[in-house]
């Protein structure tokens, strides 16, 4: 089963249950929300259990809160575990994606002339972490090559796996700037025959499509909460593999919730990814991702995939019939951020002319992605990313709204 691609048929969400997450979602009642992978709107559910755990603290005290709580708490890693086909003891809290992959990376003991390999797409964020890596400890950033269709180029990826030992194989699934769905499935089952570390970014595929680790075969996988998951923001989560914990790898700055200190100099380190985390939480944020965990499970994971490629499909197939509109995606599959550049535009004005008519969505620029640009040739394209609770009305309306505005 390539690139997450659906194996079988899934049954379309109804009109009546596409009303049902709208009437859920409070959101939907003021704007066009275009913008899920930024941040989508959170269903009440969601929103409900942040604010009941905050009036609670403030009634009792956040200590006595946590400790009155902590059954609900407690289960928020088994939520994650269902989420993603792993352990509760695989499953560490974070305060973003970004956090969870910084923990995760500095895990890993680079030395001089170790090598990162890593993809042209990976996420901006990712990309200067390695050259930070890079200039602190003398570590080498190798790319894996394109295919032609665009994506890894695995027979290139099989090649320097063989001859460069990378220490570390880092993927970002979903590239900020551009619908690409790279084949993880496939990276993943030829990078499980090396002795490798597999650092897998699914902030942007996370809510949007099933994440099984199992078939993954990713060390570290990093999420956040924010976006087609629609948690709450500062929020994200790191799965560890029993291979990752079992070698010992831990955080560079383990602090009290990971260890236990127990001479005056020795620590013992907790057994499970608990060592990834740190003593302070926000537990609200907590609660409201467990929500958002069993919402997303509940609605379904491939009618959601099978929802948000219908509607990404359409929203190309209408921008590329626009005038000066140029669709910036490609690749062999596709996902929920559709990705254009307008001849002659301002991304700014064009953001705030869309605003004006309550219809979100976001720029993107050079400097977030700067080898992808440069191939496709541009400064910045704006970014439309709709989610299974949009309608095609909403689509429609977005389209009136651009060609006006053009």
């Amino acid at each position: 089963m390539p690139n997450n691609t659906l194996s079988k048929i899934v049954q379309p969400f109804s009109p009546e249950e596409i009303t049902a997450f709208r009437k859920d979602t409070e959101g939907c009642a003021n704007i066009i929300h275009l913008n899920n992978a930024g941040a989508s709107l959170m269903p009440d559910p969601v929103t409900q259990s942040i604010l009941d755990h905050i009036k609670l603290e403030a009634s009792i005290g956040g200590y006595e809160a946590s400790a009155l709580q902590q059954a609900a708490i407690s289960d928020f890693y088994v939520q994650a575990a269902r989420l993603f086909n792993a352990r509760p003891g695989n499953i560490a809290f974070t305060a973003s994606a970004t956090d969870a992959y910084t923990r995760a990376l500095s895990s890993i003991p680079f030395k001089a002339g170790d090598i990162i390999l890593t993809s042209n797409d990976d996420f901006i964020s990712n990309q200067i972490q390695f050259l930070s890596c890079q200039k602190r400890f003398g570590i080498r950033i190798e790319r894996i090559r394109n295919a032609p269709e665009d994506g890894v180029d695995l027979d290139d990826l099989e090649h320097k796996l063989k001859t460069l030992h990378p220490r570390l194989l880092a993927i970002t699934h979903i590239p900020t700037n551009s619908g690409l769905v790279q084949p993880v499935q496939a990276i993943g089952a030829i990078a499980a025959r090396y002795d490798t570390l597999y650092l897998l970014d699914a902030c942007q595929s996370v809510g949007q499509m099933k994440l099984d680790v199992q078939a993954l075969h990713c060390d570290f996988l990093s999420v956040t909460n924010r976006k087609f998951l629609r948690g709450p923001r500062g929020t994200g989560m790191l799965y560890i593999s029993d291979k990752a914990l079992q070698v010992g790898l831990e955080p560079l700055f383990i602090d009290m919730r990971g260890a236990e200190w127990i001479e005056k100099d020795v620590y013992k380190q907790r057994p499970d990814a608990m060592r990834f985390e740190d003593w302070e939480f926000a537990y609200a944020l907590v609660l409201g991702t467990k929500t958002a965990i069993e919402y997303f499970l509940q609605v379904g994971e491939d009618r959601v995939w099978q929802r948000v490629q219908e509607l990404s499909s359409r929203l190309r197939t209408q921008l590329t019939g626009i005038n000066k509109v140029r669709v910036l995606d490609r690749g062999p599959e596709l996902g929920g951020l559709v990705t254009f550049t307008i001849a002659g535009g301002d991304p700014v004005q064009l953001t705030q002319a869309l605003l004006k008519r309550k219809i979100n969505v976001v720029p993107s620029y050079r400097k977030f992605a700067v080898i992808d640009f440069d191939e496709k040739k541009v400064d910045w394209a704006l970014r439309a990313s709709p989610h299974y609770f949009n309608t095609n009305d909403e689509l429609d309306q977005f389209i009136i709204a651009m060609k006006e505005i053009i």
